[in-house]
């Protein structure tokens, strides 16, 4: 009869604790950091492209003009739709890998880390709703004919505005200030970042000019996920 001790000792010579500890260990990966670096070159493109769609010395009144300069800018057009929607993928990876990232460090039950993550969502939606048209129209600027030019006119100014709406980005920057300056869950000069250009961005965007946002928000996004790639040194070592 064999000994049952002997034979627990068999069984417990590769003990299985280890690799079930480590399957639960956390996985620190910087990749949606990264995406969100990603997301804000692809957010200053999109910024960019636009404004040299746009013309202050073209007659408006006019908008046949209007719809052969966009037809002569097709190839614009097809940049500016590439890095909009290439960059709503990128928004949507930076939100989910920042709520991941706030939560681990906030207080339990606290709001800002999905705060946060929802400040990039409606960055991503406006977005979204800012590409929008780009199939209706991008080609249909070629067909110019007596009743087509209107719309087109419509559509300058659809794309001259909608991208720019980056409001959510500010609310982001301001939760992170919060969870940075107070809870001390972010790196403190990411936390003061989120309170300027965060703060700024919110505020521009809830003015009646909410379009400029576009001109601050790729920017403290930009900031603000470098920093967290290359310098959350306390979270990286926790791991």
């Amino acid at each position: 009869m064999k000994d049952p001790t002997s034979m627990g000792e068999v069984f417990l010579a590769d003990p299985p604790s280890r690799g079930r500890q480590d399957a639960a260990a956390p996985v620190r990966t910087r990749a949606w950091a990264v995406s969100g670096v990603v997301a804000a070159v692809l957010g200053l493109v999109t910024i960019v492209v636009s404004m040299g769609l746009w013309d202050p010395d073209l007659d408006y009144s006019d908008p046949t003009a209007i719809a052969e300069r966009l037809s002569d800018a097709k190839g614009q057009l097809i940049v500016m739709h590439v890095a909009m929607v290439t960059g709503i993928v990128a928004l949507v990876v930076f939100a989910l890998g920042l709520l991941r990232r706030l939560g681990a460090t906030l207080p339990a039950g606290s709001l800002l880390g999905g705060v946060a993550a929802s400040g990039i969502g409606l960055t991503a939606v406006a977005n979204l709703l800012g590409s929008g048209l780009d199939t209706e129209f991008l080609f249909a600027a070629e067909v110019v004919e007596k009743d087509v030019p209107e719309t087109i006119a419509f559509y300058n100014h659809w794309i001259a505005t909608i991208p720019w709406l980056w409001v959510g980005a500010g609310l982001t920057g301001v939760a992170i200030a919060v969870a940075a300056l107070k809870h001390k869950a972010a790196p403190r000069w990411i936390g003061i970042v989120g309170a300027t250009l965060g703060a700024l961005t919110l505020l521009v965007g809830i003015s009646p000019l909410q379009y400029m946002a576009g001109f601050v928000g790729p920017v403290w996004l930009l900031v603000t996920a470098i920093g967290f790639t290359v310098g959350d040194r306390a979270y990286r070592n926790a791991a």
